[in-house]
């Protein structure tokens, strides 16, 4: 019965979500009670299951042979599962406010919420096969969120979005096949699942075939020469645009690289070959080319796009590093990224929603104006940069120090990397804050007369990104623990 609960939490968002436009909501707020109740209720449980983890495996359906969709949860799904339920309810209230003026409200609430259940079910994936199908899913319940306002620019992101899904999931499904062939079954095992006789003198073949599955899943983690599809999916509202770049679809790239390649591949398979160093150079060049960017690009959104892109390389960093204290820096990062960033975005949603202003150079004198939102952007830009008693800089550290202990001789590199990219956001990040509070002796601040902080619905959601931004700042020891114990399997 524990093992229910797993099916549950996965498509209780899904036929909930489903249910929006069929239900004759008289007013706008019984809508809302109806999604975020739904929301809320789905975390509360999702939550509960954390804490009274199923043992068991269950089979929602099988397919042929031994294949079959399942969920399970273990240490490296709970960390993703708890993530997304945090995260979903908070999200959900922001988007009430921000939706009001954007049309089609009811189509919109159901692919969000649908996409809530679609996510749990790629954290909470028994196996490779159940993981790619939820993976798939997850394209295609938020394509119509990112052309939501069916603008020619939404169309043209939309379009260039599932392109570049598509062919990342074909590339990945090689990876699936290759795994289901060579391995001793398709469940999620730590350590991996390939059976050596199997391989013989198939290694290289292997190593390839893995360096195109990483590929193909980190083209949702944006990783380069994959991430074009992001920074132009910012034409989506804002909670859509948050939803991508912090909690589900670039974390679902990471996370099935994690799955890949700790639990299918194996890094005692993986560790010191060239595969490996392959795919440590490409996330290496998009940590400091997507703060390149980031620092070139003058429209908001777009910015934080190219941040997102150099950031989710942070994490497959951590991952490609193949240590336990590669995975620890990783995972942390993981968590913390998805505070740090939704909340910059949430903030960059208030200011569009309350201006209409979408580029930096628009932003002088904002800080006066709109103090709440942009001390508390001020916040998450230093904590994207690494200051001390915020939590970004306790996973870099952890990045950092395993990457120190790494005997690879890139590990080097990446270092570099990290600290230039400390620099580049600390730039990219502050001449926003900057320019808000500090426009200048003779700025005319007649001339932003109407702009304003948002009401609490928008606000409440960055207060307690700020304190969560804090909390494992100041003290990151229990997770920093627990994360510790969970990737005590690596070899």
């Amino acid at each position: 019965m524990n093992a229910m609960i797993m099916a549950v939490v996965v498509l209780l968002p899904i036929l909930g979500g489903a249910l929006i436009p069929l239900l004759p909501f008289r007013k706008r707020v019984q809508m809302e009670f109806y999604i975020e109740g739904l929301v809320l209720l789905n975390s509360i449980l999702v939550i509960w299951m954390l804490f009274h983890r199923p043992e068991e495996v269950f089979i929602l359906f099988r397919l042929t042979g031994n294949l079959s969709v399942g969920f399970q949860l273990d240490g490296l799904g709970t960390v993703f599962a708890g993530i997304v339920s945090v995260l979903w309810p908070l999200a959900t209230l922001y988007a009430f406010e921000y939706m009001k003026h954007e049309g089609h409200e009811k189509y919109f609430f159901m692919f969000y919420t649908i996409t809530y259940g679609v996510t749990l079910g790629i954290a909470l994936a028994d196996d490779i096969l159940t993981l790619y199908c939820f993976y798939e899913m997850l394209t295609l319940v938020t394509l119509p969120l990112i052309m939501h306002t069916l603008s020619r620019e939404a169309i043209l992101a939309s379009r260039t979005y599932l392109y570049y899904s598509l062919g990342g999931a074909a590339f990945a499904f090689i990876g699936v096949i290759f795994i289901l062939i060579y391995g001793n079954n398709a469940q999620f095992i730590p350590g991996g699942v390939l059976d050596l006789v199997k391989i013989g003198d198939k290694t290289n073949l292997l190593l390839f075939v893995y360096v195109l599955c990483f590929m193909g899943f980190s083209v949702k983690a944006a990783m380069w020469p994959f991430g074009a599809w992001l920074p132009k999916a910012g034409v989506a509202p804002t909670p859509v645009t948050a939803l991508l770049h912090a909690v589900a679809v670039v974390k679902a790239g990471a996370f099935a690289v994690m799955r890949v390649t700790y639990y299918c591949f194996g890094t005692e398979f993986l560790r010191g070959t060239w595969a490996q160093t392959v795919l440590m150079i490409f996330v290496i060049f998009t940590i400091v080319y997507g703060c390149s960017r980031a620092l070139k690009e003058t429209h908001l959104k777009r910015r934080l796009a190219y941040s997102t892109m150099s950031n989710l390389s942070y994490i497959l960093f951590g991952v490609v590093l193949m240590t336990p204290a590669g995975l620890v820096g990783a995972l942390s990062h993981m968590i913390f990224h998805a505070a740090m960033k939704i909340c910059s975005f949430f903030c960059a949603g208030a200011v569009i929603y309350k201006t209409e202003r979408n580029y930096i150079h628009e932003l002088d004198g904002f800080g006066r104006k709109m103090p709440k939102v942009f001390i508390i952007f001020t916040i998450s830009g230093m904590a994207l940069m690494g200051v001390p008693g915020l939590c970004g800089f306790v996973s870099k550290w952890n990045l950092a120090k395993a990457a120190v202990e790494s005997t690879h001789p890139l590990a080097v590199a990446g270092i570099a990397a990290l600290l230039i990219s400390a620099l580049l956001t600390a730039i990219y990040m502050m001449t926003i804050s900057v320019r808000a509070f500090f426009p200048g002796k003779d700025f005319d601040y007649s001339k932003i007369s109407d702009v304003e902080d948002p009401n609490w619905m928008m606000i409440l959601p960055l207060v307690l990104f700020v304190i969560a931004m804090f909390i494992f700042g100041l003290h990151p020891e229990p997770l920093i623990s627990a994360l510790t114990g969970l990737a005590s399997f690596v070899k």
